[in-house]
């Protein structure tokens, strides 16, 4: 049978859909393989070195952030799932550094064993106004000696009998030799464990057995050395390796063409969501990561893999190597239109103003309890909006609002008071938050400028050191006298 966007039985509903994405904090997974970090270099390129043609980058900012097996355990988690993570790092700073952002994510428990004398994997990718100039590696690709594989399998099967499900992330850096992928998908047998591989060269021997595996149109075409350009020639290829490696099923990432899920029996071609490709970067990480967390619920496979295919589109519309969450999810199975799409995350209000910055945009926030809005807040919103590209309004929740303001505030509740920002033509995203002050917002956005109205002072607007430690600048709008929320309230009380 073969199905295109599986239509009428073949699928749940989008209600049912939503319904599993909101069972993902129950998921358990195991990842073992190639754990890397991932360093982006930040900056600005505005003249050619005199000393030779290449551009010099002035650095803004770093980032760094576990790549390879261990963004897929940063994608897990991200979508509310726990993840134990077995990998070798080296006994180098990168090694310490990789090991301290595992250790620090909550719901993860690391096996990061240390190789004395290896290399750790770092990718340092060097961006300026939004661009790629250039990328350079360090790493080690020989395999573990015989001591080390074997206590990194016996600690891996261990993690299996506690998890779910587990992944094998191979990049080819000496982790998932053939005894190791050999050993672990016999144990995941014996105890009865779903496996998913996302494989690395042409030779998927090292993986019989496997439950499922992720490869790319390129990598499905060059392990079976036959075309894949069509639907057809994608299911041959995928029924090949089935029959060549006893493979449950193939779920083949196919960039603008979708995914497309094989069995033996059975083959669906999923279209690709995506609306907007910005980057590419650990979006097969972002798949797997889905596919395994959705199996680990007992989601049928094939609505696990359209949960991945959707999963996939999001993050190749985000920057850099991003990660899907289940908010993220549940509005692409049932989007939000109109004003209320405005109102988002603190997740998502980072991620944006991020995708903002790197298009050459200036991001603005400013905050406040916006009870009853009145003309001078719509003035004070339109200034800001006028002094930047794309505005962010942060606003106090009914908690914070009521420890602020007192017990009979606020007069409008906080899904109220965000819908009516939303509708204004000035305010680009409205994001809540919990806290007293929005410094930890602002600590998540890093706006370029930050706003408020004239009756602060420099001194006095929470976060203005913060903004102005990282570039920004801080600016005073001026008020429109005469109208106050305290006074209309009262006015009405009266």
């Amino acid at each position: 049978m073969t199905s295109d966007a599986l239509p009428g039985s073949a699928l749940s509903t989008s209600h049912d859909l939503g319904a599993h994405v909101r069972k993902f904090n129950r998921a358990s997974v195991l990842v073992v393989g190639d754990a890397m970090l991932d360093r982006y270099v930040y900056g600005e390129v505005t003249r050619v070195s005199p000393e030779a043609p290449v551009p010099i980058l002035t650095v803004t900012r770093e980032i760094a952030m576990p790549g390879g097996a261990g963004n897929v355990v940063r994608n897990l988690i991200a979508l509310d799932g726990a993840a134990a993570f077995v990998s070798v790092v080296g006994d180098d700073q990168a090694g310490s550094e990789l090991t301290g952002l595992v250790g620090g994510q909550e719901r993860v428990e690391p096996w990061l064993l240390v190789h004395g004398g290896r290399t750790t994997t770092l990718k340092t990718r060097y961006i300026a106004q939004g661009q790629h100039l250039m990328r350079a590696d360090r790493e080690e690709t020989r395999l573990l000696p015989e001591k080390l594989t074997e206590r990194l399998i016996r600690i891996a099967t261990d993690a299996m009998a506690a998890t779910s499900v587990t992944v094998l992330s191979d990049y080819r850096k000496g982790v998932l030799s053939p005894d190791v992928a050999g050993a672990l998908i016999a144990n995941a047998k014996k105890l009865g464990r779903k496996i998913i591989v996302d494989p690395k060269g042409r030779d998927y021997s090292l993986y019989r057995g496997a439950d499922v595996i992720t490869p790319n149109r390129k990598e499905l075409q060059e392990a079976t050395l036959m075309p894949t350009g069509t639907d057809a020639e994608v299911v041959a290829a995928a029924h090949a390796l089935i029959e060549r490696h006893e493979f449950g099923a193939v779920l083949a990432t196919r960039a603008e063409d979708g995914m497309s899920l094989v069995t033996r029996d059975e083959a669906y071609h999923f279209p690709a969501e995506a609306k907007e490709v910005y980057d590419v970067s650990g979006a097969g990480d972002t798949v797997v990561a889905t596919l395994a967390t959705a199996l680990a619920v007992e989601v049928p496979l094939p609505e696990a893999a359209r949960l991945a295919n959707i999963a996939g589109g999001i993050v190749v519309g985000k920057v850099g190597t991003a990660v899907a969450r289940p908010a993220d999810l549940l509005t692409a199975i049932s989007p939000v239109t109109g004003t209320l799409a405005k109102v988002v995350t603190p997740a998502t209000a980072a991620e944006a103003a991020e995708r903002w910055r790197l298009r050459g945009y200036k991001v603005g926030f400013t905050n406040g309890c916006f009870d009853l809005l009145h003309p001078g807040h719509v003035h004070l919103l339109e200034q800001c909006r006028a002094m930047c590209d794309r505005l962010i309004v942060g606003i106090n929740s009914d908690a914070s609002v009521k420890r602020l303001k007192g017990p009979t505030r606020p007069a409008q509740t906080e899904a109220a008071r965000a819908a009516v920002l939303a509708s204004l033509a000035s305010v680009d995203l409205v994001c809540l938050f919990e806290e007293d002050t929005p410094i930890e917002l602002i600590k998540q956005i890093k706006p370029d400028l930050l706003i408020k109205g004239a009756d602060y002072t420099r001194a006095t607007v929470v976060g203005a050191d913060l903004v102005e430690s990282w570039g920004g600048s801080v600016a005073l709008a001026e008020l429109l006298p005469g109208h106050s929320t305290t006074a209309t309230l009262a006015r009405l009380r009266g």
